[in-house]
């Protein structure tokens, strides 16, 4: 953690400062193995949340000043659930043509503009990324709240009182960010973590009776 808050100069302290941004290799060099870490950390989660029991109450409560939170603070929570695969197989369309109106005998056409191939060294917006790995420290410096995040989730699914519609946090296959050729560490603690939290999984939900479990192809 401390070498990626390096590499994106965003204190340990989760002070964003104004307007990040960086060369666009750094980026994406970043991205790849924060999505591995994500997964990670969420498989964490659900291992740390096998024996918490939370009491929800059945019906929901409107938010008072003591429950609610920061706009901050919301924006760099770690989502709880995976993001599900998206089956579009159509290609990705662009225009390839330009607009050039003009009026015979009174305007001439618009030039064409010159198209700039993006570069690896080009200076991009990391707002996000940054929001992103800040709720990642967050989240593996309080595991226990984010059990019983989990947790809660959970008991609120079972309820009826959330909209999620998936039994698991955890997606079906492969998690996210998995890579057949691990190239940082992180890939290897993705690949343990992933299968503890598999097996807590399982077990889980032999004993609710449940048929519906996240698995590995």
């Amino acid at each position: 953690m401390e070498a990626l808050f390096a590499m994106t100069g965003l204190s340990t302290d989760l002070v964003l400062g104004p307007d990040p941004r960086m060369p666009r290799h750094l980026h994406n060099h970043i991205l790849r193995i924060l999505r591995a870490a994500e997964s990670a950390v969420r498989r964490l989660i659900v291992i740390a949340a096998r024996d918490v029991v939370v009491v929800v109450a059945p019906r929901k409560q409107a938010a008072t000043s003591s429950t609610t939170t920061t706009t901050t603070s919301a924006a760099i929570a770690l989502p709880l659930l995976d993001p599900r695969k998206r089956f579009d197989f159509r290609p990705r369309r662009r225009a390839k043509s330009f607009p050039r109106i003009c009026v015979i005998g009174v305007s001439e056409p618009r030039p064409i503009p010159e198209i700039r191939i993006p570069t690896p060294d080009d200076e991009i917006d990391a707002t996000r990324l940054c929001r992103r790995l800040a709720g990642l420290k967050r989240a593996l410096d309080d595991l226990p709240g984010q059990a019983k995040r989990l947790a809660r989730w959970k008991a609120r699914r079972d309820l009826g009182l959330n909209r999620s519609k998936y039994v698991s946090p955890m997606r079906p296959g492969w998690p996210p960010g998995r890579r057949k050729r691990a190239f940082h560490e992180v890939d290897d603690i993705l690949t343990e973590c992933h299968a503890l939290a598999l097996d807590r999984e399982n077990a889980a939900c032999a004993a609710s009776g449940r048929a519906h479990a996240p698995h590995a192809p």
